[in-house]
């Protein structure tokens, strides 16, 4: 099974405090965190406690929006509202920013979403789709035609259906040659096993489907047997392809992209500053320079102030220290 590849689109790493979740099930209150938005998932950790995150995948939002929320931190605000399904049940979790002057990071999210809801014929497994056009297969972005062959019988039924087979980087698809609409999409994303198995219609091309797509198993006849396997090897050869880099479909630029720090840096001219002496000794100066001393110094008598201090440094008077505090 191809395992998650999480390509960052948008790593909008700004503080973000989840205001509430809906009493459903769980509870997150105020935590100002971080949030991270992927090709598939949004995911959010606390600043201060790591292990208090979350994981959203896109495929469990029901609906994701904007609108006015009251915070804490900053009041009247915009807030993200994402509403999620998970196993039977609802979550709610509400996010605002609590950094001003950053409005398309919520709208940055909810393209990505969309990016991702648009492109499902990437990942999942589609029956009976608008798939053919003048007899050619629709192609999606960055997919590219490996393989097309004629005279492939889908087993689905007893008699079997004479169609049309194609081999992308992306999927497998099939239709019929009598009626395009009768067809199936297979992406590689959720192809289970690929392997050759008998049939009563003699040896056979079987693709069984993941149990999210619920378990299909789809058989293709193809003539002569050499053909046959070729068609595996080659449909086998791209799946491991696929498996090592998967193509899920979601794109998205940043409208705004941030300057690279090469060009925020700017060389600073030396400045043409002269010192001049100060006849006035800073005593403040004069203070934290000598508190790392080892020990006092012996005292003396004062004549000015008619009492015993500690002897002075040398270019200091009292009349100089005065004057300062003055």
């Amino acid at each position: 099974m191809v395992t998650e590849v999480i390509k960052s689109i948008i790593s909008a790493l700004l503080p973000l405090c989840i205001l509430s979740c809906n009493n459903w099930d769980i509870l997150f209150c105020l935590y100002t965190g971080r949030l991270l938005v992927t090709n598939l998932r949004i995911i959010w950790h606390s600043l201060a406690l790591p292990r208090v995150n979350l994981s959203v995948g896109y495929n469990c939002i029901i609906n994701i929006t904007t609108r006015t929320a009251n915070s804490k931190l900053r009041g009247q605000t915009e807030a993200l509202y994402i509403l999620t399904k998970s196993n039977n049940t609802r979550f709610e979790f509400i996010f605002t920013n609590v950094v001003p002057g950053s409005p398309r990071l919520f709208t940055s999210v909810i393209a990505v979403h969309r990016a991702y809801e648009t492109s499902k014929m990437y990942r999942d497994l589609k029956l009976r789709g608008a798939l053919i056009q003048n007899k050619q297969l629709r192609l999606l972005p960055q997919e590219q035609v490996y393989d097309k062959i004629n005279g492939v019988w889908n087993l689905s039924s007893d008699q079997g259906n004479l169609g049309t087979f194609f081999i992308t980087n992306v999927r497998i698809v099939w239709h019929a040659n009598m009626n395009e609409s009768f067809n199936v999409s297979i992406p590689y994303l959720q192809i289970r096993s690929i392997r050759i198995r008998d049939s009563k219609f003699g040896l056979a091309l079987v693709i069984e489907s993941s149990q999210q797509t619920g378990g299909y198993v789809l058989g293709f006849k193809i003539d002569p047997m050499d053909k046959l396997q070729d068609a595996v090897k080659e449909i086998n050869s791209l799946h491991k392809v696929y498996s090592a880099n998967p193509i899920f479909g979601v794109e998205y630029e940043m409208e705004e992209k941030p300057q690279p720090l090469e060009e925020l840096t700017v060389e600073q001219p030396p400045d043409d500053v002269e010192i001049e002496p100060d006849e006035h000794t800073d005593a403040f100066t004069a203070y934290f320079a000598d508190g790392n001393k080892q020990h006092d110094r012996e005292p003396v008598f004062s004549e000015e102030l008619g009492l015993a201090i500690e002897k002075l440094k040398d270019g200091f008077t009292l009349q100089g220290l005065w004057e300062v505090m003055g």
